[in-house]
């Protein structure tokens, strides 16, 4: 069995990113890919703009016998101002473009207003700064630099960054097209009545979820009957219209089990039998150039294997960089007595304070210890653990983008 390190490095290599790309409104591009560097035309702010509603002056005006000068001229933002008359000052408002000439902006709290003769005179305090309360030329984004690179996935703040240069449509990757086919004649789907023997479909919905979640497109192709020629046909179409094929089920060595050498009769394995728990049977490969992953039947294993495996590949298809999580070493509150020579993932619970809880079973089959879990605690190959032992865990949200 394949260590985990070396499946994951070995699936990694063989990620040929997706070319095409489609242009979007930046109101509609949430969650996508960008397909190419974004480069500021311009400054951010585009000159000098005060921080405040106050009053700008130059500091060379005061002295120890002068802190009272005349306005000269008021400054809204969204006008451009007169350039500042020497020994005055300019009545101004937060984002307001600062007077040429003028080096420091005093917030009003701290000045004192007297009129003379139709002029507003102002007071200023003691202690006055050059730069005081100026948003530079530039201070956010200079013209030329780099915002954001090529394969970052677009968040709501960026798109405000991106509006902040004036981009109004923005080149994208096109979503992924990832076909998904559930085996077993055992399946029943939900809303229907289940047949003597049969067990509803979860994995055909977990999938669709953690697709999502990825900003990939699910091609739905159902379940397909436990024969070799169905599976594969199925395979065959699958691969004829998606970016990736996604199966459950069906990729061990059972009589009932044709996945295996279905793909093989239309490409090849490339990999098959992890040390892993839960999900020893994944099987990598291809079908023609369509890249296949056979995933377990148990639906804890097809969580754990999709996070493992799929989710950084269908981020590196994407053109995204690799992403995995920086695990934190938390104390075990379960116990390992004998080592195993495959790599396991505990479902376990970790709370504000950080300490953690693994579920109390741990079976393949125990879908509800996903929903009740927010992390994974790793117990590495020929290791022991004991309460109390620092063991790496990874959380679910450090696992997307």
């Amino acid at each position: 069995m394949k260590p985990i390190a070396d499946a994951l490095d070995q699936i990694l290599n063989s990620v040929r990113p997706l070319q095409e790309t489609e242009t979007l409104p930046l109101q509609k591009a949430l969650g996508r890919i960008l397909a190419q560097p974004q480069i500021s035309s311009l400054n951010v702010p585009p000159a000098d703009n005060s921080a405040m509603d106050g009053y700008a002056l130059h500091t060379d005006s005061l002295s120890a016998t002068t802190r009272c000068l005349p306005v000269s001229q008021r400054v809204p933002a969204g006008h451009t101002p007169e350039p500042l008359q020497p020994g005055t000052a300019a009545r101004i408002f937060t984002g307001a473009e600062v007077p040429a000439g003028a080096n420091s902006v005093i917030m009003q709290e701290q000045c004192q207003i007297e009129e003379r003769d139709g002029t507003n005179w102002i007071t200023f305090p003691d202690e006055v700064k050059v730069n005081n309360n100026i948003r530079a030329k530039g201070q956010d984004i200079a013209a030329g630099a780099q915002v954001l690179p090529a394969g970052h996935r677009l968040q709501a703040q960026d798109l405000g960054l991106l509006a902040s240069i004036g981009i109004g449509e923005i080149e994208v990757i096109r979503p992924l097209r990832v076909a998904v086919i559930s085996t077993g004649d055992e399946l029943a789907e939900p809303g229907e009545p289940a047949g003597p023997g049969q067990i509803y479909n979860s994995n055909r919905y977990q999938l669709a979820g953690l697709l999502q979640k990825l900003g990939a497109e699910m091609i739905d192709l159902g379940r397909v009957q436990d024969t070799f020629e169905a599976t594969q046909l199925a395979l065959k179409n699958a691969a004829e219209q998606a970016d990736c094929v996604l199966t459950t089920g069906g990729v061990s060595v059972g009589e009932e089990d044709h996945v295996k050498p279905a793909v093989e009769s239309l490409g090849q394995l490339n990999l098959w039998k992890l040390a892993l728990k839960p999900g020893k049977p994944l099987a990598f490969g291809q079908i023609g150039d369509t890249p296949f992953f056979g995933l377990p039947g148990n639906p804890v294993s097809v969580f754990v294997t999709f996070l493992l495996f799929v989710r950084p590949y269908l981020y590196a298809q994407q053109g995204s960089p690799c992403h995995e999580p920086h695990p934190v070493q938390l104390p075990a509150n379960f116990n390992r007595n004998k080592k195993s020579i495959r790599q396991e993932y505990v479902r376990v619970r970790v709370h504000p304070n950080g300490t953690m809880e693994s579920h109390s079973n741990q079976s393949s089959g125990v879908l509800s210890s996903t929903s009740w879990a927010n992390a994974l605690a790793i117990v590495k190959p020929d290791t022991l653990v004991k309460e109390g032992d620092l063991v790496p865990v990874i959380t679910y949200a450090s696992l997307f983008l």
